[in-house]
């Protein structure tokens, strides 16, 4: 695992720790760096729907996961505002599926990232979401 371990990701990591939903998949990030993440997964019995395939909001689920930890990866909090996938091929019980979010632009208060999802080289779903820098609370 290669995760920053810098001021500048501790809200991501944090945030990670804390996150009881995406632990309870079995999630697991990989790497961390502002603006970066990696993050895996490997379907369960419980992930699979109907047709047996891996169930589209768990894939979703994993890249949003990679999305929200490269979005955090700077010194505020952020959250999504928007965000979309592509389901390009399906996936099984038991395929380890992978997520690399990229930073595609960061302005003001608001980013936007693209994720890949990939079952080894084959792409399986491309996600994109914008983010939303949160205010700091006052505490007055």
């Amino acid at each position: 695992m290669t995760v920053d371990a810098s001021a500048e990701c501790r809200i991501a990591r944090e945030m990670f720790e804390a996150d009881n939903a995406s632990r309870a998949l079995g999630i697991q990030i990989l790497e961390l760096s502002p603006g970066h993440a990696v993050a895996s997964m490997v379907v369960g019995e419980t992930m699979v729907n109907g047709h047996g395939i891996t169930h589209g909001g768990f894939v979703f689920t994993l890249a949003d996961t990679a999305f929200a930890m490269a979005c955090n990866g700077y010194d505020t909090a952020a959250v999504a505002a928007r965000a979309d996938i592509r389901f390009l091929t399906a996936t099984r019980l038991g395929d380890t599926l992978v997520a690399e979010a990229v930073e595609r632009a960061r302005f003001g208060h608001n980013g936007l990232y693209d994720v890949t999802v990939r079952r080894g080289d084959d792409v399986i779903a491309e996600f994109r979401g914008d983010s939303r820098c949160l205010r700091p609370v006052s505490t007055y």
